[in-house]
């Protein structure tokens, strides 16, 4: 997993910041389901068929942790078998990701305000990480540096929904009466659709530089 150039430093420990609410609710979700927590209307899904969640939780997680990692420069530069090896182990946990958030997409329940539309978006989303990734793989295969950059550079941002999602959300916790099916789904969506508006901006970035600068020569 190749990635932009010379990243600011701040960038990575920005991303490894926006993983943690994430990775602090999928850690109690793995130990609610070790402990044998007290099963509920909302977590019951998550009993009944516990792999897949599980397998989600920790695939998304180092997928987004070592997806950060391979924006910075100096460890491209200084470690570039650490980085290959940890884009091989990144890329693997995405696909786990998307297929088991695809999964859960299908088979799970719907629970409080997840809708039709929500269902549909989050098919669609899997579905391009998914495409994105192979992409990506295909063109790392041929050569092709700038393609597979701009795919995994893609992935990354759809597989990074759920932190930009705590923030989107922030609305839905400070007005409760705008709370339902419509205002779930805008929120949700709106994490989505700011992390890919966020890589296309990179990856034009990208394109406008010269190549010995977009990939550290």
């Amino acid at each position: 997993m190749s990635t932009i150039g010379k990243t600011h430093p701040f960038v990575v420990v920005g991303l490894l910041m926006l993983t943690t609410v994430p990775l602090a609710a999928g850690a109690f979700r793995v130990v609610e389901l070790i402990c044998n927590a007290e099963i509920t209307a909302e977590n019951a899904r998550f009993f009944a068929a516990p792999f897949p969640v599980a397998t989600h939780i920790v695939s998304s997680l180092l997928f987004c942790i070592l997806g950060a990692f391979q924006f910075s420069h100096r460890l491209r530069r200084s470690h570039p078998d650490w980085h290959r090896a940890g884009g091989r182990i990144a890329v693997h946990m995405g696909f786990a990701a998307a297929l088991s958030g695809l999964w859960m997409t299908q088979f799970y329940p719907w629970t409080g305000y997840d809708g039709p539309a929500l269902y549909v978006i989050r098919l669609v989303v899997g579905t391009a990480m998914l495409l994105s990734l192979g992409l990506a793989m295909a063109a790392i295969r041929r050569r092709n540096i700038p393609s597979h950059v701009s795919w995994m550079t893609r992935a990354y941002a759809l597989g990074m929904g759920a932190g930009t999602q705590v923030f989107t959300h922030v609305p839905w916790f400070l007005f409760p009466d705008m709370q339902g099916e419509l205002a779930r789904t805008v929120c949700m969506t709106a994490g989505w659709v700011i992390n890919i508006g966020l890589a296309e901006w990179a990856i034009l970035r990208m394109t406008q530089l010269p190549t010995k600068d977009q990939f550290g020569g």
